[in-house]
């Protein structure tokens, strides 16, 4: 069984609620190889959605590369950031946010909701697919036996909920579980959605 919980309560707590659980911090902060999963670990070569011959290093640059604010259009230089660091776009900074662009040259603005869909939902989901095979298959065979909590900053699992970040935790159970994180029926894993990698 795969649950999510947050990273910021005392571990003692969630092994109350777990007991004998495996605690998975898949966060940035991750001392292990699990930090492979945070989508701010530079795995480069990610293709970029909508945006032929651009690739980033990873998940959060293309999320927030592609932003767009009041004062401030989309961003290709964060596609380049390796660093883990320095890639949120703030309202703070660059005023109003308007939406995502549907890529790089794209003339579209998506909302946030379908920029999820759209954007960081597939590109994480060909992260999984493409970069981090070995650790999926972990997870899937030791959860058959044994309780995993993921740990993350944002347990909110709910796609459609745009009150509160999306949790990237909740994008692995679904994929390691065959469950997509679209609330559609499914038997098997959200297909990856290539096509959402052309113009």
């Amino acid at each position: 069984m795969i649950v999510i919980d947050s990273k910021l309560k005392k571990p003692a707590n969630i092994l109350k609620k777990y007991p004998n659980a495996i605690l998975a911090d898949v966060t940035s902060g991750a001392k292990d190889d699990l930090v492979k999963l945070s989508p701010f670990y530079p795995h480069w070569g990610i293709p970029v959605p909508f945006s032929e011959g651009y690739t980033a290093s990873c998940v959060e640059a293309i999320w927030q590369g592609l932003k767009v604010f009041e004062g401030c259009d989309v961003d290709t230089a964060l596609f380049q950031n390796g660093t883990m660091k320095g890639l949120k776009r703030t309202m703070k900074k660059y005023g109003r946010p308007l939406g995502h662009r549907k890529g790089v040259h794209g003339t579209e603005l998506l909302g946030y909701i379908d920029a999820r869909k759209l954007i960081y939902i597939p590109t994480y989901l060909w992260v999984l697919e493409h970069k981090v095979t070995t650790i999926v298959e972990r997870l899937r065979e030791v959860s058959k036996t044994k309780t995993i909590v993921l740990l993350d900053y944002n347990t909110n699992a709910d796609v459609e909920n745009a009150k509160k970040p999306l949790s990237h935790a909740s994008l692995i159970k679904a994929y390691v579980e065959g469950i997509p994180p679209y609330g559609i029926d499914q038997p098997q894993a959200v297909p990856l959605q290539l096509d959402l990698f052309n113009n």
